[in-house]
């Protein structure tokens, strides 16, 4: 990682972060803020990461870039593009100003998150400030290049309630050869079916969405393969003709996963200013779900694994919700709010109602009270 300890940039956030800790303040680390909706909400001062910025090592040759913590999204993405390259997991923007490291923090993943696994699954090594303004490195730039705990893996998904991030290295990945697009109409209990029966099977499958009526009825299954030029063109006739699907256009179909991973489609919008949009995550095996006083359109991703739930967004329906998914071995989030819901409520479920992560509480408090002992980044962002 960059050595760069006297960037003036650093220096600034350490004064930050030292008298926070001395006046027992509280920092919220923000860059483009296209996500400050998400997770639970905060009014302590903002620490804008954005003022360290730049890629500071790019080999394509290897598949690793590493950036500062504010560099724009859009600027790693073009120049990886230029090498036909891509962040494997497909972050969500979420809006023009969105940075690499608040992709980090978030840990979000777009649709080929099924396929190649999360943003945690590709972070190498990482440079941060701690609650103690200390300037500290983990991992590197190649994989297996660790003795002990994987330190830099532990930011992805914290919501920089752990220390704040300063530069990370990631692996990227080679664009596919060759990408198809199957959709057709089929039922949520028959996509569900052959999504998990093809998932087992040697087949290019790299995204896939359901968009339909809960329950019942029929819906629109999306289906996106990607890989070598032959193994995308063997599974076309194979999967098509077993659910009656056709090939979409190609810039149709590139239009269409983008606006899903940056929630743009029709079904994403109109959240009314009681409802929540709900964001379930379910293990491969759970089948349909009867979400109650949910509005009958949904949508699955990674094969059922990722479901979005439009619904009231009072607490007697998250509760319902949670309990449902909790029960069936997953989780939920409120993932966004309208407008008359109250800002104070939990969005996820807690550590404490899941019984196989119960335990991971006293580990979670204890990471806390390690890398930011004054309670510096305790924005309950993240419960």
């Amino acid at each position: 990682m960059s050595s760069g300890s006297d960037n003036p940039a650093i220096k600034v956030f350490q004064e930050q972060i030292l008298n926070a800790a001395n006046s027992k303040q509280t920092l919220s680390i923000q860059g483009g803020g296209t996500k400050s909706w998400y997770g639970n909400t905060n009014q302590y001062t903002k620490l804008d990461a954005r003022t360290y910025s730049g890629i500071l090592e790019y080999q394509p040759e290897e598949l690793v870039i590493t950036a500062c913590a504010g560099t724009s999204l859009k600027e790693i993405e073009a120049v990886l593009h230029e090498k036909n390259q891509v962040l494997a997991c497909e972050p969500p923007h979420f809006g023009a100003d969105a940075t690499f490291g608040g992709a980090i923090a978030a840990g979000l993943s777009g649709p080929g998150r099924i396929s190649v696994g999360n943003f945690r699954d590709f972070v190498l090594g990482a440079r941060i400030l701690d609650g103690k303004g200390q300037d500290l490195s983990f991992g590197g730039k190649v994989m297996k290049n660790v003795a002990g705990y994987d330190v830099s893996r532990l930011l992805p998904g914290s919501m920089g309630t752990l220390s704040l991030l300063l530069e990370a290295s990631v692996k990227v990945l080679p664009k596919p050869a060759a990408t198809a697009t199957l959709r057709c109409q089929i039922s949520q209990a028959q996509a569900l079916k052959f999504l998990n029966e093809w998932a087992g099977q040697p087949l290019p499958l790299s995204a896939s969405c359901w968009i339909g009526q809960g329950m019942g009825g029929d819906g629109e299954l999306s289906i996106r393969l990607a890989g070598a030029a032959a193994a995308v063109q063997a599974a076309i006739p194979l999967m098509s003709s077993l659910v009656l699907a056709s090939e979409v256009d190609p810039q149709i179909a590139q239009t269409f996963w983008n606006d899903l991973r940056e929630q743009k489609l029709s079904v994403f919008d109109h959240l009314g200013s009681d409802q929540t949009l709900y964001r379930l995550a379910l293990p491969a095996a759970c089948g349909s779900l009867n979400i109650p006083n949910a509005d009958p359109e949904i949508v699955l991703e990674w094969h059922g694994q990722q479901r979005w739930i439009k619904a009231p967004g009072d607490a007697v329906t998250f509760d319902a919700i949670k309990k449902l998914a909790t029960a069936n071995g997953g989780h939920a989030t409120r993932f966004k709010q309208g407008s008359n819901i109250d800002a104070s409520f939990q969005r996820f479920t807690l550590l404490s109602e899941q019984a196989h992560s119960k335990a991971l509480e006293l580990v979670q408090a204890r990471l806390r009270s390690t890398f930011d002992p004054a309670g510096v980044f305790a924005t309950s962002r993240l419960p």
